[in-house]
């Protein structure tokens, strides 16, 4: 089977074993306090929608992960879609996200995670929206993408938003040079970009100090603070509902409007 998309390898033993190295990050590093837990059904499965926040650190990422193990436990199963380019080639790392919860980002696996009854996480602003600028941090930035519509609709599941308010200060984005490589390459200069490389972010941060390009970075002990928001249902599910890119845009539109109003709640407070 392809990498990233068996949902045999999740490892509940395994996870538990991080949970005291995460549980030091949650306490002593970035000091997280959270709420609205509650929102999330004990038994109902879900699609969870999520800011990206921090750089691939992924500082938020980690810290509610954390949580819905703690509250949840280890063997409720939840798993988190990424890139498909992480997945091209089987190393020891995607065996180790393999074994934590994550599967590739496509609506099959997604689906055959729905289908055992297990929730789905994902970032639908990808890479933009994990690096989108410092001055940016307090808006949802999904790059329009609205796969993640489509997916809810189709598999007649609630979305619950996640927010996060600090992660994105655990590094400093200036801002993006994708666009200026673009130019220097049409005027002849080496290429350097592929279909995949869709920002080149410059960003201040450890342990480079100034970083270019998409880098891991080590995270500021800023404190966090992350929000489950009310789940979201719609009027109509099914796969004609999925069909209607009217309905779907509709659908989009709701989603990313609830979680700025809960964003700009969390920032004012």
């Amino acid at each position: 089977m392809k990498p990233g998309w068996s949902l045999e390898k999740r490892d509940p033993e395994l996870i538990a074993k991080f949970m005291p190295y995460w549980e030091w990050l949650y306490r002593y590093y970035f000091r997280v306090t959270t709420d609205g837990w509650h929102h999330i059904p004990k038994k109902e499965k879900v699609l969870l929608v999520s800011t990206h926040n921090g750089g691939l650190a992924f500082p938020d990422l980690s810290m509610m992960m954390y949580d819905w193990f703690r509250h949840f436990g280890t063997r409720r199963p939840v798993y988190g879609l990424m890139h498909p380019s992480v997945w091209r080639v089987e190393t020891d790392f995607t065996n180790l996200l393999a074994q934590i919860g994550a599967i590739e980002a496509n609506p099959y696996t997604a689906k055959a995670a729905f289908d055992r009854g297990a929730s789905v996480l994902v970032y639908p602003g990808g890479a933009q929206d994990v690096f989108r600028p410092h001055s940016l941090r307090d808006r949802v930035h999904f790059a329009g993408r609205k796969g993640f519509i489509k997916l809810a609709l189709r598999e007649k599941v609630p979305i619950v938003p996640l927010i996060s308010r600090g992660a994105h200060d655990t590094l400093f984005v200036i801002g993006d040079c994708y666009e200026t490589i673009r130019h220097l390459e049409r005027l002849g200069m080496p290429k350097i970009l592929n279909k995949d490389l869709n920002i080149i972010p410059i960003y201040l941060g450890l342990p480079w100090g100034l970083a270019v390009g998409a880098v891991p970075n080590i995270p500021l002990p800023i404190q966090i603070h992350t929000r489950v928001c009310k789940p979201i249902v719609f009027d109509r599910y099914g796969r004609d509902a999925a069909r209607d890119p009217d309905y779907v845009d509709a659908c989009y539109q709701l989603v990313v409007r609830q979680m700025q109003q809960q964003l700009n709640r969390l920032f004012q407070n």
